[in-house]
């Protein structure tokens, strides 16, 4: 039990300093190249989906034992960058499919496996982006499903390349910790449209 214990400290630990070795990372980026032309910022909105995978390593089948699974879902975020280099954003990921999971950051009277049906997980993000093309997110949200709610952090990465008429493509990679519950991490591609200045 102790030892049990000891290793999800260790890897709750492991995937902290995970974090925020990339938060430290994105501090050290730097802009590979300079336009000829400078271009003037003005603040805009952007309305983007995206299709994704969210993956839970403390999946459970139908005995009861663990799997890692690999769930279908949709993201279709809001931001609205007021600076050239920030932005703020609800960013809302819907999984499409019902699963098991074991709590594995309760206590030990209350870890247990629980279903989730077709979870919303909305957050407010904070976005940096060091350039015109990378965007580096952290914010708060929950985890919405019939059986229960959960509060979350997420943490993330994007990289965005800009196509004619205002739109955007999109890579996506994020991180959420749901407290007293368990993890989930998701890649996906989308494409947004810009509203406004740009």
């Amino acid at each position: 039990m102790q030892n049990e214990r000891k290793a999800d400290t260790r890897i709750h630990l492991k995937k902290t300093a995970f974090l925020v070795t990339i938060f430290c990372l994105a501090g050290y980026t730097k802009i590979s190249a300079q336009e000829s032309v400078e271009k003037n910022f003005s603040p805009h909105h952007q309305i983007g989906i995206s299709i994704n995978h969210v993956h839970v390593f403390e999946g459970r089948d139908d005995e009861g034992n663990r799997e890692v699974l690999s769930l279908p879902a949709w993201g279709i975020d809001y931001t609205f960058q007021f600076h050239e280099k920030w932005a703020v954003g609800l960013h809302t990921d819907f999984v499409i499919e019902k699963f098991k999971v074991e709590k594995v950051y309760a206590n030990d009277e209350d870890k247990e496996t629980v279903e989730r049906s077709y979870p919303v997980a909305p957050a407010l993000m904070g976005i940096y982006k060091p350039n015109e093309h990378w965007s580096f997110l952290l914010g708060f949200g929950g985890e919405f499903a019939k059986e229960d709610n959960f509060f979350l952090t997420r943490a993330g990465i994007e990289y965005g390349y800009q196509l004619p008429k205002k739109w955007e493509i999109f890579g996506t990679f994020s991180y959420d910790l749901k407290w007293n519950a368990y993890d989930s991490w998701g890649i996906g591609l989308g494409i947004a449209k810009n509203f406004g200045g740009k």
